[in-house]
């Protein structure tokens, strides 16, 4: 793999006149079916299932159906009862624009080079060529080249995890229109703080819903995030008993946004509350007798579509080195969240009800 990527160090600029129509066509078809998913953090959560559940060796699509759902949670928690109480229109918006970007632009990269292996295995043949013509790195095509040849599942979805987070990098993380609003700003260290950044995966557990995950307390660190990734594609594959509840669950309840779909006991697509007001609800995960759930909405009622702008172009992809995130670990990661999970809501429930204070 070392060698490959030695090999294509130089990039040899692109220009789709030398190919043939049917390659243009394959091209085509794959943006085409691309933009048609890209409309919203539903949508784009939903097709990585899809395709998941039609090419299971392709487990990073599990993966990021798996965080996705994550991103639209944190989306309509900037509407619900308790966040949206810490931040005026204006943060919410930008907070907002951030989580929503960044989940635009990992799907319009990945989500190609899915279209693009489907392609592949449909006519058994080697296509990854045409990456390059898709704007993916040249990191990514020298992994799928080895994937076609080996096999080897985990490579492949660790690649995928280094790749989409090394694509952020200079799109988001370090966005001058982000940087500032979002990253450096009090409301993004108050949730570092409390810790209500958890990834979550929610499975049965009987008759009632568990939660596994991790948490990440340094957003803005890529290495942080890469490890995160690893640490996450562990808890959902390393035990195929478990990989079968996580799949089970995520067949049986499609992805709205609201976070009522994990947690019905506990969280309300419909506000129950009075406006203006909010008592003290929680305790240990569970709503008082009498208390209305919190209020946690649909994705399509919190947000409307965005229209985004073209993706910034450049390959992240710089020096053969990021191949040693490949080394598997063998840490064993239970993913106990759920206790650290349910603390943090009732921080934040705190946090929300003393807002008149904390911000005057």
């Amino acid at each position: 793999m070392k060698s490959e990527l030695l090999k294509k160090q130089r990039k040899i600029p692109v220009n789709e006149m030398f190919l043939t129509s049917e390659e243009k066509q394959i091209l085509q078809n794959i943006r085409l079916q691309t933009a048609r998913w890209n409309i919203n953090n539903v949508t784009r959560t939903k097709a990585y299932l899809d395709f998941f559940c039609s090419y299971s060796d392709i487990q990073w699509a599990f993966l990021g159906h798996m965080v996705s759902r994550n991103g639209g949670w944190n989306m309509t928690d900037l509407k619900g009862d308790l966040i949206s109480k810490l931040m005026n229109d204006e943060t919410k918006n930008v907070f907002f624009s951030f989580l929503e970007r960044g989940n635009w632009l990992i799907f319009q990269d990945a989500f190609p080079q899915f279209l693009l292996y489907a392609e592949c295995v449909r006519r058994n043949k080697n296509l990854f060529y045409l990456l390059p013509y898709l704007n993916v790195s040249l990191f990514m095509q020298v992994i799928w080249e080895y994937y076609w040849r080996f096999r080897d599942r985990y490579v492949l979805a660790i690649a995928q995890v280094i790749n989409e987070q090394s694509y952020l990098e200079h799109r988001i993380i370090h966005s001058p229109k982000y940087k500032d609003k979002v990253l450096n700003s009090f409301q993004f260290v108050l949730q570092d703080f409390l810790s209500v950044n958890h990834i979550l995966f929610p499975f049965y557990n009987g008759n009632k819903i568990t939660l596994l995950g991790q948490t990440l307390q340094q957003f803005d660190s890529l290495h942080e995030r890469i490890m995160l990734g690893k640490r996450l594609y562990r808890i959902l594959f390393h035990h195929s008993d478990q990989y079968e509840k996580f799949y089970h669950w995520a067949t049986s309840n499609p992805h709205t946004g609201s976070r009522k779909d994990y947690w019905k006991n506990v969280f309300n697509d419909v506000n129950e509350g009075v406006p203006g007001k909010y008592s003290r609800r929680l305790k240990e995960c569970q709503v008082k007798k009498g208390e209305p759930k919190l209020y946690s909405p649909i994705l399509r009622i919190a947000w409307e579509n965005v229209k985004h702008p073209e993706a910034e172009l450049g390959d992240w992809y710089n020096h053969w080195d990021v191949i040693n995130y490949l080394l598997e670990d063998d840490q064993d990661i239970n993913g106990q969240i759920e206790g650290d999970y349910c603390e943090a809501l009732e921080k934040l429930e705190l946090a929300a009800m003393a807002k008149n204070i904390i911000f005057k």
